[in-house]
């Protein structure tokens, strides 16, 4: 497994602008369980970006087309146990960002055979699913989007140590349709004002 805070540097290829000004996502109110819906097929993958509503426990993957901003599908989240900003390791929130200033996934690893000690008493068990995106998050390592091995229950809502996890069929989904390095992922803030 790759140390924490890895960061692979690839020349990034050209990318439409995200919109920095207003993201609007639904706030329609979900009954759980929460499944998968797509919407439209995407055009051209290298114009997507994921956009994470903490909110609403959704991972909405959109692409810009000519200057709009489509959504095309999204999954079910579980996103870090404390709501807010992470402002250290172990607090157990999901960091946060901005259309302007964007995180990033910065590789796409084979995570299958990984284990966590959540500290409830099960010990050392598989974890993530088969995928880890780990995410370029400043002044956090570590964070990133994975299955949930062991804990599929918990998407959607609260319940990770700061990743952002979606169930193993969605995942896997995500990672063969849409996801690549350089992706740009954006974290909406809890309370959206």
């Amino acid at each position: 497994m790759p140390s924490c805070g890895y960061i692979v540097n690839k020349p990034e290829e050209p990318q439409p602008d995200l919109p920095t000004d207003t993201i609007v996502v639904d706030t329609v109110k979900t009954t759980q369980p929460d499944v998968a819906t797509h919407y439209s097929e995407v055009l051209n993958k290298k114009n997507c970006f994921i956009l994470i509503s903490k909110p609403e426990f959704r991972l909405y993957v959109c692409e810009v087309v000519k200057g709009d901003t489509i959504k095309r599908v999204h999954y079910p989240v579980c996103v870090g146990k404390n709501p807010g900003q992470k402002q250290k390791k172990g607090d157990m929130k999901t960091p946060e960002c901005t259309a302007a200033k964007p995180f990033k996934i910065t590789e796409i690893v084979d995570a299958s055979k990984w284990t966590h000690d959540f500290g409830d008493g099960r010990g050392e068990i598989l974890a993530y699913g088969n995928w880890f995106m780990r995410l370029y998050t400043p002044g956090h390592t570590g964070i990133g989007i994975h299955g949930s091995t062991n804990n599929e229950s918990s998407v959607p809502g609260r319940g990770s140590e700061g990743c952002i996890r979606l169930r193993n069929e969605d995942l896997e989904e995500l990672k063969a349709k849409y996801a690549f390095v350089g992706m740009r992922v954006v974290i909406l803030a809890d309370e959206v004002e």
